[in-house]
């Protein structure tokens, strides 16, 4: 197969998917090639015995307007779905024993999981002098503002959450880069969030609502929407081994699709795969510029489903509970889907998932299914206590690149990323290598992206 085009897109996750859908909607030509046999990337919802589950990331949040209006633009192909109330209850694991996590200054006071003297601290925070280093690691960030069991008890259960990492080697600058410029800014986490809420917003700036998310039926339904919408005529699937060398008036892209050679001339191309996959792509870059973006270091993460016809354990009324690496358990967390979205389970029972491995458990990570098994069974037990260990769906999920780790080398990539991009002109280097690891955040990359071209 040989084909002519201005744009190629690599990659049909969320990222591409959205370039793909503005490009489509500002009529340009262009063909967007995934290595897979269907679109999505690591979003993918599954239906099991009355169970809707993902097998990807279960919720985004509303962090930006850009997430917002995708559903705008995308009007009734898919709907977009404000998780319940019972998302501003989440849980930290202390001593073994479930503990509110604070959500307001009077709460942080009174809370179990911080020490007296921390306590103080919070208190005395807005008055703290910012930080002056760039490359701070959040960990330090956070006893420097807020003291050690606020690290332990807060932030590293967060992190455990969100990046499945180690705030100690996450540099808040590029991991956190609005939590940086608060204390950058305003001086201050607490006072500077008190004055942001008083600032003007103008009318797209309230969308971003920071909700949590997710769509009816399931998220596929917003990958499947963006595809439909953008032209599936113009998705190559199952195309591997793509790589791509600069010709005369732009690239020619090469590669396999269903056992066959294809050959594809771009004027501009858009990666938008993970940054271990841009060395046999671009094998005519410096190999000393690709070195920092192959560095960086991706969490490997198991997600064990389970999915309960009746359930018999504690009340369901939260997000679900985070598990601070110091209470030394063989879990990160556990997930209450079913109280958070609709449709998620059948009437009387719960879904939830529970999620292995990460930054600093990499060791679970090389576990079987049945070792896996046996751990979830043993630690959902004991703290969500169902009763007996019989899910009616139990389904485990592995991700060998589950979530980047914007770490020591973030610095080098991205200057990296600007020398690659400016010594190869029509070169566009995207994807979760940068500018953010949340849907919302791939969301708003790739409304950019489609603008570059």
């Amino acid at each position: 197969m040989e084909k002519n085009v201005d744009i190629v897109v690599i990659g049909a996750g969320l990222t591409g998917l959205t370039t793909a859908f503005y490009l489509s909607r500002n009529n340009r030509d262009f063909l967007v090639l995934e290595e897979k046999d269907r679109v999505g990337g690591v979003i993918q919802t599954s239906h099991e015995n009355g169970f809707t589950f993902e097998e990807g990331p279960n919720t985004g949040v509303l962090g930006n307007p850009d997430a917002a209006e995708i559903f705008e633009d995308l009007k009734d192909a898919c709907k977009l779905e404000i998780a319940g109330e019972n998302v501003n209850k989440r849980y930290i694991l202390k001593n073994g024993k479930w503990e509110a996590m604070p959500m307001g200054l009077v709460s942080a006071v009174k809370t179990p999981l911080f020490t007296l003297k921390d306590k103080f601290r919070i208190l005395g925070e807005p008055f703290r002098k910012r930080g002056t280093d760039p490359e701070e690691p959040l960990s330090g960030l956070v006893k420097r503002r807020m003291g050690n069991s606020f690290l332990d008890y807060a932030i590293d259960p967060f992190i455990l959450g969100v990046y499945s990492g180690d705030p100690a080697l996450l540099l808040t600058k590029y991991a956190f880069p609005k939590l940086y410029n608060l204390e950058q800014t305003y001086g201050s986490f607490i006072g500077g969030s008190v004055k942001k809420m008083f600032e003007n917003k103008s009318e797209r700036d309230k969308k971003a609502t920071r909700k949590v998310f997710s769509v009816e039926g399931g998220l596929s339904n917003l990958t499947n929407a963006l595809w439909q919408a953008a032209g599936k005529d113009r998705f190559l699937l199952n195309a591997k081994n793509t790589e791509i060398i600069p010709s005369e008036g732009g690239y020619t892209l090469t590669g396999m699709v269903n056992g066959e050679k294809f050959t594809v001339k771009a004027r501009k191309v858009i990666t938008t795969t993970g940054a271990y996959a841009l060395g046999s792509m671009l094998p005519f870059v410096d190999r000393n510029l690709i070195s920092p973006l192959e560095k960086m270091k991706y969490a490997k993460v198991i997600q064990a489903v389970l999915g309960f016809r009746e359930w018999n354990g504690m009340p369901l009324d939260g997000f679900g509970g985070l598990i601070p690496f110091k209470e030394k358990r063989d879990v990160l967390g556990v997930l209450f889907l079913s109280a958070l979205l609709s449709g998620r389970a059948p009437q009387g029972g719960a879904l939830c998932s529970v999620f292995v491995g990460g930054v600093r458990r990499e060791d679970l990570f090389a576990k079987t299914d049945d070792e896996i098994r046996t751990i979830v069974a043993r630690e959902f037990t004991d703290l969500m206590k169902p009763g007996k260990f019989n899910p009616d769906v139990f389904r485990i999920i592995r991700y060998h690149h589950a979530i980047p780790q914007y770490g020591a080398e973030s610095r080098e990539k991205l200057e990296a990323i600007d020398k690659i991009q400016s010594m190869h002109k029509g070169l566009i280097l995207g994807g979760n290598i940068r500018d953010g690891i949340g849907m919302a955040d791939r969301i708003k990359q790739g409304k950019l992206l489609s603008t570059l071209v």
